[in-house]
């Protein structure tokens, strides 16, 4: 068994909820009406892109290559 540490980006929606995305595995997101429903649901998600790339023997890609940074911008 191997462990995996995907990234994953929530951001509030519009009409309320968090959409969550795996930047990781493309096509990889969720959502949900808490930040903590929306964490699960990608975590089930991300577990069936796993299941679907084994099944047709696609390599699993390095999480570990996935970079989080923060710009601070200024503007008038």
């Amino acid at each position: 068994m191997r462990i995996y540490d995907f990234k994953v980006f929530l951001e509030p929606d519009q009409t309320g909820g968090y959409v969550v995305a795996c930047p990781a595995l493309a096509g990889c997101y969720s959502q949900g009406d808490t930040v903590a429903e929306a964490m699960v649901n990608i975590k089930e998600a991300i577990e069936l892109c796993l299941e679907d790339m084994r099944a047709i023997g696609e390599a699993i890609p390095d999480p570990s290559g996935v970079l989080v940074g923060s710009v601070v911008v200024t503007t008038e």
